[in-house]
């Protein structure tokens, strides 16, 4: 049993290696052909084989721990897996690796960091018909567990024997809760969980079979391992979607509000109508930004967990409610609450959107008809203005004639001192109108030349 165990260690370690040599010879002759080789092409390359199945001899017991960390503790996890393989004599990971799995003596760690979370898997051999008396974590001293970092949130206690139990046995095992349970692989195997957390808080689950190889058992374990947790971390935003379902509710009814109030709206109100579908729109963009991460998660960990079941192959075990059937009917209406609540706030997007479109053109609308009157009111200006400019070029042309008549008087004046004489008022009549003329055309003449030639001086 050991040497399976070791052979589930070090063949993966010799494959990459082997990878990384070939890597290798492939650059080199790439480098000397001249070609350029991309940075991500080793690393691209590797993804394909970062989280190779375990193999596992039958009967097992595994442990499961799946544990939320975040950005900030991600060097903290790090340092507690390396001290944890320093007090066993094992070298710990590279600092950046995906998944790590060795054998510690009495037990095997498989550790694998995603992207929100982080798993162990303890391993023990052997240890499949004591139908969870004993657990695989027992040789891991307590005070690892203690500082362990990130929050738990799936534990799974999982056996893997050969024989087959009796109702009984499994009923005991599962402390009288419900079972579910599927044939799988074809029928080579027996799945039973529960789905529940127990006594210990750990959910449990059995596995029975007598036809699988390591691998085959490995893969096993991996995917129903896979389904709890991803169901898991999928349900994570159904708390959230029902905290915030009263608020969208009020915020739509705050919609609904703002839209009638708009048809009695008199004009001086828009600006404070379009300030308050401002401030919804914000709120509601705050919103869609605080919960898109979480619930986008919460569609792919669904997506997993769909392609999980459908990966186990199931058949019916007499009595006992398919495994598939089971987790979709339970976890479908939490998924869908989700799904619709992200669906109402896109939707309270979208309307708000529209109402604030309906009223800027209706403030553009009254901007326009306020631009109307000013205009006319500028034209009705205007024309008054040129009414008595042209009053005014009249009372000119008369001042114009009037100080002609004038100098003309000065000059009569002149000639009839000087011997001159001539009926000088019948002159002047003669003149008036002669004065007259001459001022209205000049003036004429004075502003079409301005409006010909408007910046050059006269």
């Amino acid at each position: 049993m050991n040497q399976a165990i070791k052979e589930s260690v070090i063949a993966p370690e010799s494959l990459v290696s082997e990878c990384l040599n070939n890597e290798e010879a492939c650059e080199a002759r790439f480098e000397q052909r001249s070609i350029p080789v991309s940075p991500l092409r080793q690393q691209i390359s590797l993804e394909l084989h970062n989280r190779p199945s375990p193999k596992v001899g039958i009967p097992t017991c595994v442990s499961h721990l799946a544990i939320r960390v975040n950005l900030e503790q991600r060097q903290r996890e790090y340092q507690h897996l390396s001290a944890f393989c320093h007090r066993y004599s094992v070298n710990p990971p590279c600092i950046d690796a995906g998944c790590f799995f060795q054998d510690f003596g009495g037990f095997e760690l498989r550790w694998e960091r995603h992207l929100e979370f982080s798993t162990y898997s303890f391993i023990r051999k052997g240890q499949g018909m004591q139908l969870f008396d004993g657990y695989s974590t027992e040789r891991v001293p307590q005070d690892w567990f203690d500082e362990l970092v990130g929050e738990l949130i799936c534990a799974i206690n999982l056996t893997f024997s050969k024989d087959e139990l009796s109702e009984r046995e499994i009923y005991q095992a599962f402390e009288g809760q419900q079972v579910i349970g599927s044939l799988v692989a074809d029928g080579r195997a027996r799945v039973y969980s529960s789905f529940r957390l127990h006594s210990d808080g750990f959910s449990r689950t059995i596995i029975q079979s007598e036809q699988l190889n390591s691998y085959q058992a490995g893969r096993l374990i991996q995917r129903t391992l896979e389904i709890e947790t991803y169901q898991m971390l999928a349900l994570l935003s159904l708390p959230i979607a029902r905290e915030l379902s009263p608020k969208v509710s009020q915020m739509e009814s705050e919609l609904v509000a703002l839209n009638q109030q708009m048809a009695n709206l008199s004009q001086h109100d828009d600006s404070e109508m379009l300030d308050k579908l401002s401030n919804l729109a914000g709120q509601t963009e705050q919103l869609i930004a605080d919960i898109s991460y979480r619930f986008s998660a919460t569609n792919a960990y669904y997506a997993l967990v769909c392609a999980r079941l459908e990966q186990l192959k199931e058949q019916d075990i007499t009595g006992v409610e398919r495994i598939n059937e089971f987790v979709t009917r339970r976890l479908n209406p939490g998924i869908r609450t989700c799904q619709a609540l992200t669906q109402r706030l896109e939707d309270l997007t979208r309307r708000i959107a529209r109402a604030s479109s309906l009223l800027r053109t209706r403030v553009d609308l009254s901007i326009e008809q306020q631009n109307q009157q000013l205009l006319h009111a500028i034209n009705q200006r205007g024309k008054i203005q040129l009414r008595l400019q042209q009053m005014v070029e009249g009372v000119s042309v008369a001042a114009m004639a009037y100080y002609l008549m004038g100098l003309l008087e000065y000059i009569l004046s002149a000639l009839n001192a000087n011997g001159y004489q001539f009926n000088k008022l019948m002159f002047k009549g003669v003149a008036v109108p002669v004065f007259l003329f001459f001022a209205w055309w000049l003036l004429r003449f004075a502003m079409g030349y301005i409006r010909k030639e408007p910046e050059r001086p006269l």
